[in-house]
């Protein structure tokens, strides 16, 4: 008897994945990928498209064969501010001859997948805000700091400027989930996620594009919007099946995605902290326009696959601790992961607490205190690397206080991702906010299910599991006062 699945493509820069999962969320089979970079024309490194294209294609064709599965759905989750761009001149990609797309006539991309981090000129991006009242007030209208082609809208800006020949071939612009959907539906839409992810492209007051979209005609370049949580009926005939009919979604930006199963299974507000090279805290129940303050501080707001805004506060920490845990296991001639091994000790944070080095730091800025501690200081490797995660704790505490404030009804803080496996860190931030619980929460493949999740009325008979995420209670340690000295 078949399996009933649904099929995901969870798109990373580095990790690409396909996963099929079945009517109780179970993930019974897992493809993985990596692909090195290519160019663009400029030079710049850039997602290998063609690659990647092929990836995803021949890989769906390779579990569509198999016999074990019945497969009901497709949806995808991927990066966002990243677009592909479609035209009817099919472009011949700069690292071999071949291109993306099928005969002459039919939609292809015109262009390289620029990388959001392709340096944005400085001219460019003045004269861009200038023109559209300033940086605070615009960035407080599109609920985003000004982050260069991280506003992917911005690429487009810059296309129409600096190429207008390949900003004149384009008929659609598509983030990257929805090129995946467009693959298997051949059909073309936009969606709310994508645009709600610091694009510049929305107008958060007017909950509708920015004006500047359509006087620059970049509206005509956009897709329809499509919902988040509806499907295209498609069959396809491109696959080894004579017919083989599949709804698909039209995909998720995949932080937006993530956020899903949490929806989902609680109704009370709470904010969930997701953790990686980013550690983003998330309040979907906080719908106040952002500050400049809050802006300033690295603010911004997504939009859900509800079309909710989602304020969220953004922090290095990851990235901080992995640079800082090299320097740790150096100095002491550590292995380079041997963190792992150090649990939490509340004797080494009251000594260090006594010792209340730094006490004014405000917790704010890019680097965590620690960076400039002389490591002699420290007695041993686990003295150090307390004092290192209480460091990141007062950053942390700065910036998840940006999106939880005094007369919030929040009760719950969630946190997913490397630091939820951390018992210093969730230790040390259930002691930071006693007046809330603090949970580390795990969903495997959050991302994935998210997307599976956005769509379930369409392919899953069951009710969704309660099951979903498995928490984890940190009590909080009263009698540790670690709340960081911030100064406003």
């Amino acid at each position: 008897m078949k399996t009933s699945v649904i099929a995901l493509f969870d798109i990373g820069k580095t990790n690409k994945k396909l996963f099929l999962i079945d009517e109780h969320y179970r993930i019974v089979l897992e493809k993985t990928a990596q692909f090195a970079e290519t160019t663009d024309e400029d030079g710049d490194s850039c997602e290998d498209l063609t690659r990647l294209t092929d990836w995803v294609l021949s890989s769906f064709q390779t579990v569509a064969d198999d016999a074990a599965f019945d497969i009901r759905a497709i949806n995808f989750s991927a990066y966002g501010a990243s677009f592909v761009l479609l035209g009817f001149h099919p472009f011949v990609l700069p690292i071999g001859e071949k291109t993306v797309g099928n005969t002459e006539g039919s939609l292809a991309p015109v262009a390289s997948l620029y990388n959001y981090l392709k340096p944005l000129s400085a001219d460019l991006q003045k004269g861009f805000y200038e023109k559209n009242g300033g940086e605070a007030v615009f960035s407080r209208l599109a609920a985003s700091p000004v982050l260069g082609n991280l506003n992917s809208g911005m690429q487009l800006y810059r296309l129409k400027n600096e190429k207008p020949d390949v900003f004149q071939q384009i008929k659609y612009a598509l983030h990257l989930p929805q090129y995946l959907s467009f693959l298997f539906s051949k059909q073309t839409f936009s969606d709310i996620t994508s645009i709600g992810c610091h694009t510049n492209l929305w107008d958060f007051d007017k909950n509708q594009y920015a004006d500047w979209v359509a006087e620059e005609g970049v509206l005509e370049k956009l897709a329809p919007i499509f919902p988040s949580d509806s499907v295209l009926e498609t069959e396809l005939t491109i696959f080894s099946k004579q017919r083989f009919e599949l709804r698909v979604g039209v995909g998720l930006h995949d932080s937006s995605a993530a956020l899903i199963p949490y929806l989902m299974s609680f109704q009370q507000p709470f904010i969930l902290i997701s953790t990686g090279t980013w550690c983003i805290s998330m309040n979907p129940f906080d719908a106040s326009p952002l500050t400049d303050a809050e802006l300033e501080n690295d603010c911004l707001c997504y939009l859900s696959f509800q079309a909710q805004a989602v304020k969220s506060a953004r922090l290095f920490a990851g990235f901080q601790h992995e640079e800082q845990t090299r320097r740790i296991a150096k100095h002491f001639n550590g292995a380079a992961d041997f963190y792992k091994n150090v649990d939490f000790d509340p004797k080494i944070v009251e000594i260090l607490l006594s010792r209340r080095r730094n006490p004014d730091a405000s917790g704010r800025g890019d680097n965590s205190t620690f960076a400039t501690r002389d490591l002699a200081d420290f007695d041993n490797i686990e003295t150090a690397y307390h004092q290192l995660i209480h460091d990141i704790m007062t950053q942390q505490v700065a910036s998840t206080r940006l999106v939880l404030r005094a007369d919030s009804d929040v009760q719950r803080v969630f946190v997913d991702g490397g630091f939820s496996k951390n018992r210093i860190y969730m230790n040390l931030l259930a002691a930071a906010f006693p007046d809330v619980e603090v949970f580390a929460a795990s969903v495997a493949q959050a991302s994935a299910i998210g997307a599976a999740l956005a769509i379930h009325r369409h392919w899953n008979p069951n009710n969704v599991p309660s099951d979903l995420i498995d928490l984890t209670f940190y009590a909080t340690q009263r009698q540790l006062n670690i709340e960081p000295q911030i100064n406003d």
